[in-house]
């Protein structure tokens, strides 16, 4: 088997090492995007688990402090938040600033991962320019060849061309698939964020809504103490 595979990067030729390249740097950034993803879910689940509890029992400073000692995209998030919070009471302003942080965030999650797109289609055209090239040097071989084995050495040429773009399909679909993965979790990373948004607003403002209603029947109260 091992000799079977090494005979055939060897009758692929010279591009077939560009594509080798091209395919460890394309696995190279997938394994560091998996990883940096999953510790990125992680973080965000936790942060998010400890957080809203606090959120729902309106203890708003606490949060504040929880968030600013935590590092996750969700404290980054929920903490533009909560600093208008403790300015101004107003859903749109709340909202706005976690949009604002989301816009610094998403990018940072999808950094890289386009690049596995591209190693994947640079892989194909490398095997396709390697049978190119490999059936250029064929012909030109076959010209100057004994009519009589013509054809046989054509058919042996071309099936050695062909190596090059087996190699650089073999690559590029698991990058294609790598690529695709790495975006759906991205996706995910993202969605759970925007949820966590909406969840945070909401309870800010259901909260800062019940003050307000309570504030008049307080002023009444005393009123009528008095």
């Amino acid at each position: 088997m091992f000799y079977s595979l090494v005979r055939f990067f060897q009758m692929g030729g010279f591009f077939m090492f560009p594509i080798v390249i091209v395919l460890a740097v394309g696995l190279a950034i997938a394994c560091e995007r998996w990883v940096n993803l999953k510790r990125i879910k992680d973080a965000n689940k936790k942060t998010w688990d400890s957080i809203h509890p606090v959120l729902a029992k309106g203890e708003f400073d606490t949060a504040r402090e929880m968030v600013n000692e935590d590092k996750s995209n969700m404290a980054q998030m929920l903490g533009m938040g909560l600093a208008r919070q403790g300015a101004v009471r107003r859903r749109e302003d709340i909202e706005i600033a976690m949009e604002e942080s989301m816009m610094e965030i998403i990018p940072q999650l999808e950094k890289r991962t386009p690049y596995l797109a591209l190693l994947s289609n640079i892989a194909t055209l490398f095997g396709l320019l390697g049978t190119i090239m490999g059936l250029i040097e064929a012909f030109t071989a076959v010209a100057g060849a004994n009519p009589a084995q013509k054809a046989s050495l054509l058919a042996a040429s071309i099936s050695t061309a062909m190596n090059c773009t087996a190699f650089g399909l073999m690559s590029a679909i698991p990058l294609l698939l790598l690529h695709a993965r790495l975006t759906t979790t991205t996706g995910h990373i993202v969605n759970s964020l925007e949820m966590a948004a909406v969840k945070a607003v909401n309870t800010i403002s259901t909260f800062s809504k019940r003050q307000f209603e309570r504030s008049p029947m307080l002023t009444g109260a005393n009123t009528v103490a008095s």
